[in-house]
């Protein structure tokens, strides 16, 4: 063989060998980029669902004190003080219902949520306790029950909430099983270029090898 053909094979050995280099260079990009992406989902579940549910959770507790004070389901309760205490619940609920505002919200869930607002805002916001209360007629069973009908409604928009959760949640992780599958299938174009990388390697140092034995000889 003579000097310029094997130049040429030693050049075109090393051109393979970079090129494989390079394949892995970028794999490793796309890898990185890959597990970045999961962690951003894994982020966006825990951050935009699991505590949004929390907030749900909240608020449904804070919902239910004020049905309850609305109802008079106590007898023995001391209601003199029963409008500041509903406000305060509606307060509380306002606070976390920012919280909620500030996540990723799915148009649905903006809708939902404007609308369980008005209700607190608009609908519950009570300024007078003869409204639900008086010593001549007892509870005003008529406002109560328009009380409980925008409870009833709230609580609604919750379950929707509550289901959207679980939607997006699931789709979530829907999306982190793919980019997972996808990271397994470049770790393995990986170990094949490897494999390549090695046996042209070997090709190489045994083709080199071979020549200085022919030399020797």
């Amino acid at each position: 063989m003579d000097s310029s053909t094997l130049k040429r094979k030693k050049i075109r050995a090393m051109l393979i060998i970079g090129i494989l280099l390079l394949l892995i260079y970028v794999k490793n990009l796309i890898e990185r980029q890959a597990f970045k992406d999961i962690s951003n989902t894994f982020t966006e579940v825990y951050n935009d669902r699991l505590v949004v549910e929390g907030y749900i959770f909240q608020i449904s507790e804070k919902l239910f004190q004020i049905q309850k004070l609305v109802d008079h389901c106590n007898l023995d309760y001391d209601y003199s003080k029963v409008v500041d205490e509903i406000a305060g619940h509606e307060k509380s609920i306002l606070a976390i219902v920012v919280d909620f505002e500030a996540t990723n919200l799915t148009e649905q869930e903006n809708g939902y949520l404007s609308d369980f607002k008005k209700i607190i805002v608009n609908d519950l916001s009570i300024k007078n306790y003869n409204l639900l209360y008086s010593d001549s007629s007892g509870v005003n069973q008529s406002q109560v029950k328009i009380y409980d009908q925008k409870i009833t409604q709230a609580r609604r928009d919750l379950e929707n909430l509550s289901k959207i959760q679980m939607e997006e949640g699931e789709k979530l992780i829907s999306k982190a099983k793919v980019q997972i599958n996808r990271s397994q299938i470049w770790a393995q174009f990986e170990v094949a270029l490897l494999i390549v990388l090695i046996v042209v390697l070997f090709f190489l140092l045994f083709r080199k090898s071979e020549e200085h034995s022919g030399m020797i000889s």
